[in-house]
This record gives structure tokens, sequence and C-alpha cells, in this order.
């Protein structure tokens, strides 16, 4: 089981590189960069914080903090005052940020669209299954090589 295991980490690791070179051309055609897209995606159900966006997505927080000062640069985000912490200001989508985001999105699901007959729906669904118990199994071993609780999904 061990050389499968490691097999499928090599897929999934050449998989994650395919998706994000994919991701980069669709947020490309509607000028962002996946970054941008990503952050605006988080920020697009409510307000949040860049720790909050960081933790959200997995990365740094100097990584959100620059994308969102970029993105308050093109004019697709402001940062609105915290009521609960006056030094961690609210990450807010404008308007144009929102009509970005809704453009990549949408063109992303033609792109998912154009996937799906080559990919039978029972073995999308199959697949996220095992890869949920996968990152749930790996943020178990995580936990309890930290002494820390498992992470909870956040809810959409």
């Amino acid at each position: 089981m061990s050389d499968e295991m490691a097999l499928l980490v090599a897929d999934v690791f050449e998989a994650a590189g395919a998706l994000r070179r994919l991701g980069e051309r669709t947020a490309r055609a509607e000028g962002l960069t996946q970054a941008r897209w990503q952050v605006l995606s988080v920020l697009s159900d409510a307000p949040m914080t860049v720790p909050q966006a960081a933790r959200r997505l997995g990365v740094s927080r100097q990584n959100v903090q620059r994308v969102a000062n970029d993105l308050a640069d093109l004019g697709h985000l402001t940062f609105e005052p915290n009521p609960d912490h006056r030094g961690s200001p609210l990450l807010v989508p404008t308007s144009e940020g929102r009509r970005a985001l809704s453009r990549v999105t949408a063109r992303a699901a033609a792109v998912h669209r154009a996937l799906a007959p080559a990919l039978p729906a029972s073995a999308v669904t199959g697949t996220r299954a095992f890869l949920r118990r996968l990152l749930d199994e790996l943020d178990r071993q995580e936990g309890a090589e930290d002494g820390r609780a498992p992470h909870q999904e956040e809810s959409s």
C-alpha cells in the first residue's frame, strides 16, 4: 500500500499543478490572477479580516495582505472599519470586484462543463468523498503531531 500511497500523492500534486495552471489561465482571461480570484471568492459570502481570509485559504496573512492591497489598487475591494477589532479592517468587495468575480466564476463553470463529458459524475463524487476522507485523516495526523484538536471545516 505504501507504494500506491506514494503514487497517489504524486498524482495529487500533479493534478494540483495542472489545476493551478488552468486556474491562472481562467483568471488571466478576466484580468485577474488566481490568488486575486481566490481572495475575492473567499470574501463573496461576507467581509472578513486578512487573518480570517488567510486561515480560510490556508495561506499566510502576508500573502493575503499583498493580494488585498493589489485588489484595492484595482478598485475590486475596500478596507472598511471593523467594529470588533480596530487594528484589523474588514475586506469588502466593491461592485467592480463582485462583477470580476462573477465573470471569472462563469468562465470557470464553462471550463468545468467542457471537462464533464470525460469525467463521469459518479467518479467525480467518489473522488471528492475519498479526498475529503484523506484530508480528514491528514488533518487528524497533523493535529496529533502538533498536540491540537483536528480542524473542523468552516461552513461555506
